[in-house]
Protein backbone atom coordinates (compact mmCIF):
# COMPACT_ATOMS: atom_id res chain seq x y z
CA UNK A 1 0.00 0.00 0.00
CA UNK A 2 2.79 2.54 0.49
CA UNK A 3 4.91 1.81 -2.51
CA UNK A 4 1.41 2.13 -4.27
CA UNK A 5 0.89 5.68 -2.64
CA UNK A 6 4.05 6.84 -3.59
CA UNK A 7 3.97 5.06 -6.83
CA UNK A 8 0.95 7.64 -7.33
CA UNK A 9 2.06 10.35 -5.98
CA UNK A 10 5.14 10.07 -8.33
CA UNK A 11 2.94 9.83 -11.20
CA UNK A 12 0.73 12.91 -10.50
CA UNK A 13 4.04 14.91 -9.89
CA UNK A 14 5.08 13.84 -12.96
CA UNK A 15 1.87 14.40 -15.08
CA UNK A 16 1.24 17.09 -17.47
CA UNK A 17 0.16 20.05 -15.68
CA UNK A 18 -2.48 21.05 -18.39
CA UNK A 19 -5.85 20.57 -16.35
CA UNK A 20 -3.92 21.89 -13.14
CA UNK A 21 -2.74 24.80 -14.62
CA UNK A 22 -6.08 25.85 -16.35
CA UNK A 23 -7.61 25.53 -12.83
CA UNK A 24 -4.88 27.89 -11.49
CA UNK A 25 -5.27 30.05 -14.28
CA UNK A 26 -9.00 30.27 -13.64
CA UNK A 27 -8.75 31.01 -9.99
CA UNK A 28 -6.62 33.74 -10.74
CA UNK A 29 -8.49 35.23 -13.11
CA UNK A 30 -11.55 34.82 -10.60
CA UNK A 31 -9.43 36.73 -7.94
CA UNK A 32 -8.62 39.69 -9.98
CA UNK A 33 -12.13 40.11 -12.27
CA UNK A 34 -13.52 42.20 -9.32
CA UNK A 35 -10.88 44.40 -9.41
CA UNK A 36 -10.20 44.90 -13.44
CA UNK A 37 -14.69 45.13 -13.71
CA UNK A 38 -14.14 48.24 -11.55
CA UNK A 39 -11.33 49.02 -13.77
CA UNK A 40 -12.25 48.87 -17.12
CA UNK A 41 -16.05 49.93 -16.07
CA UNK A 42 -15.17 53.41 -14.27
CA UNK A 43 -12.13 53.85 -15.79
CA UNK A 44 -10.74 52.10 -19.12
CA UNK A 45 -14.54 53.30 -20.81
CA UNK A 46 -14.88 56.56 -19.72
CA UNK A 47 -11.31 57.25 -21.03
CA UNK A 48 -12.36 55.83 -24.54
CA UNK A 49 -15.90 58.01 -24.06
CA UNK A 50 -14.28 60.89 -24.07
CA UNK A 51 -11.53 60.38 -26.78
CA UNK A 52 -14.32 59.58 -29.08
CA UNK A 53 -16.36 62.54 -27.40
CA UNK A 54 -13.23 64.61 -28.44
CA UNK A 55 -14.23 64.15 -31.72
CA UNK A 56 -17.49 64.92 -31.86
CA UNK A 57 -19.84 68.17 -31.21
CA UNK A 58 -23.02 67.86 -29.39
CA UNK A 59 -26.15 69.18 -30.57
CA UNK A 60 -28.59 71.69 -28.10
CA UNK A 61 -31.02 69.07 -27.58
CA UNK A 62 -28.64 66.27 -27.25
CA UNK A 63 -26.45 64.21 -29.54
CA UNK A 64 -23.33 64.03 -31.15
CA UNK A 65 -22.18 64.97 -34.43
CA UNK A 66 -18.82 63.78 -36.10
CA UNK A 67 -15.94 67.05 -36.54
CA UNK A 68 -12.75 65.30 -36.56
CA UNK A 69 -10.09 67.43 -35.40
CA UNK A 70 -11.86 70.66 -35.23
CA UNK A 71 -11.81 70.62 -31.21
CA UNK A 72 -8.47 70.35 -31.12
CA UNK A 73 -7.80 72.93 -34.08
CA UNK A 74 -10.24 75.26 -31.96
CA UNK A 75 -7.76 74.52 -28.79
CA UNK A 76 -4.84 75.92 -30.59
CA UNK A 77 -6.21 79.45 -31.30
CA UNK A 78 -7.93 79.64 -27.54
CA UNK A 79 -6.70 82.47 -25.63
CA UNK A 80 -8.88 81.00 -22.75
CA UNK A 81 -7.26 77.51 -23.08
CA UNK A 82 -3.54 78.85 -23.21
CA UNK A 83 -4.30 80.96 -20.06
CA UNK A 84 -5.74 77.67 -18.37
CA UNK A 85 -2.32 75.64 -19.39
CA UNK A 86 -0.27 78.42 -18.22
CA UNK A 87 -2.45 78.55 -15.00
CA UNK A 88 -2.26 74.87 -14.08
CA UNK A 89 1.33 74.88 -15.22
CA UNK A 90 2.15 77.87 -12.60
CA UNK A 91 0.37 76.26 -9.77
CA UNK A 92 2.24 72.71 -10.39
CA UNK A 93 5.24 74.34 -9.82
CA UNK A 94 4.31 77.11 -7.10
CA UNK A 95 2.94 73.51 -5.05
CA UNK A 96 6.05 71.24 -5.94
CA UNK A 97 7.87 73.81 -3.58
CA UNK A 98 6.29 72.39 -0.76
CA UNK A 99 7.95 68.91 -1.30
CA UNK A 100 11.36 70.51 0.08
CA UNK A 101 9.04 71.57 2.84
CA UNK A 102 8.22 68.10 3.41
CA UNK A 103 11.17 66.84 3.73
CA UNK A 104 12.32 69.42 6.38
CA UNK A 105 9.39 68.39 8.65
CA UNK A 106 9.28 64.70 7.98
CA UNK A 107 13.33 65.30 9.19
CA UNK A 108 12.31 67.09 12.42
CA UNK A 109 9.45 64.66 13.24
CA UNK A 110 11.58 61.80 12.35
CA UNK A 111 13.72 63.03 15.45
CA UNK A 112 14.27 60.81 18.60
CA UNK A 113 12.96 61.62 21.61
CA UNK A 114 10.68 64.64 19.80
CA UNK A 115 8.06 65.37 23.00
CA UNK A 116 4.31 65.73 21.56
CA UNK A 117 5.45 63.85 18.13
CA UNK A 118 1.93 62.49 17.94
CA UNK A 119 0.19 66.02 18.58
CA UNK A 120 2.50 66.96 15.69
CA UNK A 121 2.06 64.07 12.95
CA UNK A 122 -1.85 64.83 13.83
CA UNK A 123 -1.58 68.51 13.05
CA UNK A 124 0.30 68.51 9.95
CA UNK A 125 -2.23 65.61 8.63
CA UNK A 126 -5.38 67.04 9.13
CA UNK A 127 -5.30 68.65 6.02
CA UNK A 128 -5.37 65.55 4.63
CA UNK A 129 -8.26 64.03 6.11
CA UNK A 130 -10.42 67.23 6.29
CA UNK A 131 -13.03 67.95 3.35
CA UNK A 132 -11.89 70.09 -0.01
CA UNK A 133 -15.19 72.19 0.08
CA UNK A 134 -14.31 73.05 4.22
CA UNK A 135 -10.41 73.80 3.53
CA UNK A 136 -11.54 76.64 0.55
CA UNK A 137 -14.74 78.06 2.17
CA UNK A 138 -12.40 78.32 5.58
CA UNK A 139 -9.19 79.52 3.15
CA UNK A 140 -11.19 82.21 1.01
CA UNK A 141 -12.71 83.61 4.38
CA UNK A 142 -9.59 84.06 6.19
CA UNK A 143 -7.86 85.79 2.70
CA UNK A 144 -11.17 87.77 2.18
CA UNK A 145 -9.67 91.22 1.74
CA UNK A 146 -12.01 93.22 4.00
CA UNK A 147 -12.44 91.29 7.05
CA UNK A 148 -10.22 88.68 6.73
CA UNK A 149 -8.31 87.89 9.75
CA UNK A 150 -4.73 87.33 7.69
CA UNK A 151 -5.36 91.16 6.63
CA UNK A 152 -6.46 91.99 10.09
CA UNK A 153 -2.98 90.36 11.10
CA UNK A 154 -1.11 92.97 8.84
CA UNK A 155 -2.86 95.89 9.69
CA UNK A 156 -1.97 95.43 13.00
CA UNK A 157 1.82 95.89 11.55
CA UNK A 158 1.33 98.32 9.63
CA UNK A 159 0.35 96.79 5.68
CA UNK A 160 -2.22 97.12 3.85
CA UNK A 161 -3.55 93.62 2.54
CA UNK A 162 -4.34 92.91 -0.90
CA UNK A 163 -7.48 91.50 -1.85
CA UNK A 164 -6.07 87.55 -2.18
CA UNK A 165 -8.61 86.18 -4.00
CA UNK A 166 -10.15 88.85 -6.33
CA UNK A 167 -6.89 90.48 -6.97
CA UNK A 168 -5.66 88.92 -10.43
CA UNK A 169 -2.06 89.20 -9.33
CA UNK A 170 -2.76 87.18 -6.18
CA UNK A 171 -4.98 85.22 -6.63
CA UNK A 172 -3.36 81.87 -7.97
CA UNK A 173 -0.27 82.43 -5.28
CA UNK A 174 -2.57 82.50 -2.64
CA UNK A 175 -4.81 79.36 -3.93
CA UNK A 176 -1.13 77.88 -4.38
CA UNK A 177 -0.53 78.30 -0.88
CA UNK A 178 -3.45 76.42 -0.11
CA UNK A 179 -2.27 73.50 -2.28
CA UNK A 180 0.88 73.57 -0.33
CA UNK A 181 -0.77 73.55 2.83
CA UNK A 182 -3.25 70.77 2.09
CA UNK A 183 -0.16 68.52 0.94
CA UNK A 184 2.26 68.75 3.35
CA UNK A 185 0.77 65.82 5.79
CA UNK A 186 0.55 63.60 2.74
CA UNK A 187 4.27 64.28 1.62
CA UNK A 188 5.51 64.12 4.91
CA UNK A 189 3.81 60.69 6.10
CA UNK A 190 5.84 59.09 2.94
CA UNK A 191 9.38 61.17 3.49
CA UNK A 192 8.48 59.93 7.05
CA UNK A 193 8.24 56.21 5.68
CA UNK A 194 11.49 56.62 3.87
CA UNK A 195 13.51 58.05 6.51
CA UNK A 196 12.71 55.14 8.92
CA UNK A 197 13.25 52.53 6.21
CA UNK A 198 17.36 54.28 6.18
CA UNK A 199 19.50 52.07 8.00
CA UNK A 200 20.52 53.87 10.94
CA UNK A 201 24.36 52.24 10.92
CA UNK A 202 24.80 55.04 8.25
CA UNK A 203 24.52 57.68 10.60
CA UNK A 204 26.62 55.98 13.12
CA UNK A 205 29.53 55.55 10.64
CA UNK A 206 28.75 59.38 9.98
CA UNK A 207 29.20 60.36 13.36
CA UNK A 208 32.47 58.37 13.78
CA UNK A 209 34.07 60.24 11.05
CA UNK A 210 32.77 63.48 12.26
CA UNK A 211 30.06 64.40 10.38
CA UNK A 212 27.80 66.29 11.55
CA UNK A 213 23.78 66.65 11.94
CA UNK A 214 23.83 69.33 8.66
CA UNK A 215 26.15 67.17 6.96
CA UNK A 216 24.83 63.84 7.45
CA UNK A 217 21.17 65.25 6.10
CA UNK A 218 22.78 66.50 2.50
CA UNK A 219 25.21 63.16 2.22
CA UNK A 220 23.10 60.33 3.74
CA UNK A 221 19.60 61.39 4.27
CA UNK A 222 18.65 63.26 1.12
CA UNK A 223 20.42 60.93 -1.45
CA UNK A 224 18.94 57.78 0.34
CA UNK A 225 15.36 59.44 -0.26
CA UNK A 226 15.79 60.30 -3.30
CA UNK A 227 13.30 57.14 -4.54
CA UNK A 228 10.50 58.59 -2.21
CA UNK A 229 11.29 62.04 -3.23
CA UNK A 230 10.42 60.68 -6.90
CA UNK A 231 7.26 59.35 -6.07
CA UNK A 232 5.86 62.13 -4.47
CA UNK A 233 7.26 64.90 -6.99
CA UNK A 234 5.51 62.36 -9.93
CA UNK A 235 1.86 62.20 -7.42
CA UNK A 236 1.91 65.64 -6.28
CA UNK A 237 2.54 66.57 -10.13
CA UNK A 238 -0.40 64.59 -11.08
CA UNK A 239 -2.33 66.02 -8.68
CA UNK A 240 -1.64 69.49 -9.08
CA UNK A 241 -2.14 69.55 -13.20
CA UNK A 242 -5.88 67.80 -12.01
CA UNK A 243 -6.57 70.69 -9.30
CA UNK A 244 -10.39 72.30 -9.99
CA UNK A 245 -11.86 72.29 -5.99
CA UNK A 246 -9.47 75.03 -4.79
CA UNK A 247 -10.06 77.30 -7.66
CA UNK A 248 -13.67 76.58 -7.63
CA UNK A 249 -14.11 77.37 -4.09
CA UNK A 250 -11.82 80.10 -3.62
CA UNK A 251 -12.43 82.07 -6.41
CA UNK A 252 -15.95 83.81 -7.35
CA UNK A 253 -17.72 83.32 -11.16
CA UNK A 254 -17.46 86.96 -11.67
CA UNK A 255 -13.85 87.49 -10.15
CA UNK A 256 -11.90 89.61 -11.85
CA UNK A 257 -9.10 87.30 -10.57
CA UNK A 258 -10.91 83.92 -12.65
CA UNK A 259 -8.84 84.64 -15.74
CA UNK A 260 -5.76 84.58 -14.18
CA UNK A 261 -6.37 81.38 -12.35
CA UNK A 262 -8.92 79.33 -13.98
CA UNK A 263 -7.10 75.44 -14.31
CA UNK A 264 -7.53 73.58 -17.54
CA UNK A 265 -10.21 71.29 -15.29
CA UNK A 266 -11.76 74.37 -14.22
CA UNK A 267 -12.46 75.30 -17.92
CA UNK A 268 -13.37 71.87 -18.64
CA UNK A 269 -15.64 72.37 -16.11
CA UNK A 270 -17.01 75.41 -17.93
CA UNK A 271 -17.16 73.94 -21.19
CA UNK A 272 -18.72 70.86 -20.36
CA UNK A 273 -21.34 71.79 -17.41
CA UNK A 274 -21.73 75.31 -17.84
CA UNK A 275 -22.26 76.04 -21.78
CA UNK A 276 -22.49 72.04 -22.50
CA UNK A 277 -20.05 71.61 -25.29
CA UNK A 278 -19.02 68.52 -24.41
CA UNK A 279 -16.99 67.42 -27.37
CA UNK A 280 -14.73 70.52 -26.70
CA UNK A 281 -14.58 69.84 -22.81
CA UNK A 282 -13.51 66.57 -23.61
CA UNK A 283 -10.84 67.78 -26.16
CA UNK A 284 -10.00 70.08 -23.19
CA UNK A 285 -9.60 66.75 -21.08
CA UNK A 286 -7.85 64.99 -23.44
CA UNK A 287 -5.09 67.03 -24.04
CA UNK A 288 -4.77 67.13 -20.18
CA UNK A 289 -4.52 63.31 -20.26
CA UNK A 290 -1.39 63.80 -22.68
CA UNK A 291 0.00 66.50 -20.72
CA UNK A 292 -0.33 64.49 -17.61
CA UNK A 293 1.24 61.01 -19.36
CA UNK A 294 4.25 63.26 -21.31
CA UNK A 295 5.07 65.05 -17.90
CA UNK A 296 5.05 61.77 -16.18
CA UNK A 297 7.07 59.89 -18.71
CA UNK A 298 9.62 62.98 -18.53
CA UNK A 299 10.17 62.28 -14.84
CA UNK A 300 10.34 58.48 -15.20
CA UNK A 301 13.51 59.11 -17.82
CA UNK A 302 15.28 61.56 -15.90
CA UNK A 303 14.85 59.89 -12.56
CA UNK A 304 17.94 57.20 -13.92
CA UNK A 305 19.91 59.97 -13.31
CA UNK A 306 19.25 61.38 -9.69
CA UNK A 307 17.16 58.29 -8.06
CA UNK A 308 19.64 56.09 -6.20
CA UNK A 309 17.82 52.47 -5.39
CA UNK A 310 20.95 50.99 -3.62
Amino acid sequence: MVLTEERAAAVKAAAPPGRRSRRDWLWGYGLIAPMALGLAVFYLWPIVQTLYLSFTESGVFGGQTWVGLDNFIALLGDEEMAGALRNTLLYSVLVLVGVPLSIVIAALLNVPGLRGLGFYRTLYFLPVVTMPAAVGLTWRYLYNGDFGPINYLLGLVGIDGPYWVSDPEFAIYAVAVVGIWTSLGYNAVLFLAGLQGIPKHYYEAASIDGAGRVRQFFRITLPLLTPTTFFVVVITLINTLQVFDLVYLMIDTKSPALAGSRTMVYLFYEQGFVQNSRGYAAAIAVVLLALILMLTAVQFRLQRRWVHYE
